[in-house]
């Protein structure tokens, strides 16, 4: 793992090279926020098989991101035929079985400073050209995580992101969050809005029970959520863009609000945007 730390968080962060255990097809490589610690509440961040050490790469722990390369009915965003391409991970093939691997990772340069790790990439795939570059600050108690993805191809870069969080649950197995006013969720088993404060109907049981919603967000505003924590004064997470749509999910393990944003890159077109993670103090 790679590492920024000061007097009270530890950042763990994945190296594309060293940690390739860890990674797969779903998720960004550079930049890939592992784990948080906290100097007096240890660590702060989960998963969905948490405390597992080496969990499966398509789950995941921490605070992933992802740039899709199919959307969510399974539609191809970034394919030609049997090829595609994983902006952050590489070029996509089919083992043996059908299912979908990494063939060629793309290749990092990593640039080490005390409070900042910067991590560069670009590749070419198909009609495809980008160039990736991923910045994660540490300021005090403030993860900041920043993207900035151009368009070196010929064809225009239409697909989405999403960034996948693994917020840690309450001892009674529960979380709440507060949300932005005018939120609105419809009728599910998982989860109840009462104006902007987001429970939990019942604690689920272990990795494979859990519920899958989207939250109605009002518009034309990015995303800010406070959220609770078994050992801190909770935590804000805040994005710096208006999201397309804004999925939550949960199990016996984490909590997970997850905003997507659309990507369209016309050739030499560059896009920036950023995530803001607010630790409070130990409680």
């Amino acid at each position: 793992m790679l590492h920024l730390t000061n007097a009270e968080l530890t950042l763990e962060i994945v190296d594309p090279v060293r940690d390739r255990a860890l990674l797969g097809h779903r998720y960004c490589w550079g930049g890939y926020v592992w784990q948080v610690a906290d100097a007096k509440a240890g660590p702060l961040l989960t998963g969905p098989e948490w405390p597992v050490a080496s969990p499966d790469p398509y789950n995941g722990q921490g605070l992933p991101e992802s740039f899709r390369h199919r959307d969510v009915t399974g539609a191809p965003f970034l394919w030609q035929g049997d090829t595609g391409l994983a902006p952050g991970a590489g070029r996509l093939g089919r083992d043996a079985a059908g299912a979908t691997i990494v063939t060629e990772p793309c290749r990092w340069e990593i640039e080490t400073h005390i409070d900042r790790l910067i991590f560069r990439t670009h590749q070419s795939v198909g009609e495809w050209s980008y160039e990736l570059v991923r910045k994660i600050e540490l300021h005090g108690r403030q993860l900041l995580s920043v993207t900035q993805y151009t368009n070196r191809g010929p064809a225009p870069l239409v697909h989405e992101w999403f960034v996948h969080p693994f917020f840690a649950l309450n001892p009674d197995g529960r979380a709440n969050a507060t949300l932005p006013a005018g939120t609105t969720l419809a009728e599910n088993p998982g989860y109840a809005l009462d104006d902007r404060a987001l429970t939990f109907k019942r604690p689920f049981q272990g990795k494979d029970d859990g519920h899958f919603d989207h939250l109605r967000l009002p518009p034309d505003k990015p995303f800010t959520a406070e959220i609770s924590h078994p050992r801190l004064k909770g935590l804000r997470f805040a994005t710096s863009f208006v999201p397309i749509r804004t999925a939550i999910w949960a199990n016996g393990n984490t909590l997970s609000l997850e905003p997507f944003l659309a990507l369209n890159l016309a050739p030499g077109e560059t896009k920036q945007w950023s995530l803001t993670y607010e630790f409070g103090e130990p409680s």
